[in-house]
């Protein structure tokens, strides 16, 4: 997350002046749903997609795009590799999640592995495109997810709305 703050701090200044430009930012899909086991992970996600979401809109007049990827699962590493700092740190499993993590390892063995290749042209595209979306989402498989994530929080909105005006008051009847 401060890495990705740090380059938009860098470049912002030069993209402002030249009124011009495209930044874009690699998210996950993880980055709009969260599945239990990878909460610090999602966290650094939803940051990102929060402050580039904000970002689009601070620079906009500026003649800059903003744009989020949110690529599900691409093969892109090695598992194999003896290098720590190649596959990421693992914490220590917790015995009294075996079950959970078995359960998720097996969802995401059924989902597709998309080609790094295919993504990098796919880029090329959004790159050239006259009018980005902020948000794309790489990849198959997580869209059905994401859908009814969406689906799911926008029932319980509008199932808790009757709440939600309650907990707003009446301040002018005080």
């Amino acid at each position: 997350m401060f890495g990705a703050v740090w380059v938009v701090q860098a470049a912002l200044p030069y993209l402002r002046e030249q009124r011009s430009g495209h930044i874009i930012q690699l998210s996950s899909a993880a980055g709009v749903i969260a599945m239990p086991l990878g909460g610090a992970y999602h966290a650094s996600k939803w940051a990102l997609e929060g402050l580039n979401e904000a970002l689009a809109g601070e620079v906009a007049e500026f003649g800059v795009k903003v744009t989020i990827i949110e690529p599900g699962g691409f093969a892109t590493r090695n598992g194999d590799n003896p290098d720590p700092l190649a596959n990421g740190y693992m914490a220590k499993p917790d015995p009294a999640y075996d079950g959970l993590r078995q359960h998720l390892g097996a969802m995401a063995g059924r989902m597709p592995a998309g080609d790094p290749a295919a993504a990098a042209q796919a880029l090329l595209k959004l790159v050239d495109s006259a009018n980005p979306p902020v948000r794309v989402l790489f990849g198959k498989g997580f869209h059905p997810l994401i859908e009814r994530a969406y689906a799911d929080r926008l029932k319980t909105w509008a199932d808790w709305q009757d709440l939600s005006i309650e907990a707003h008051g009446n301040l002018e009847a005080r």
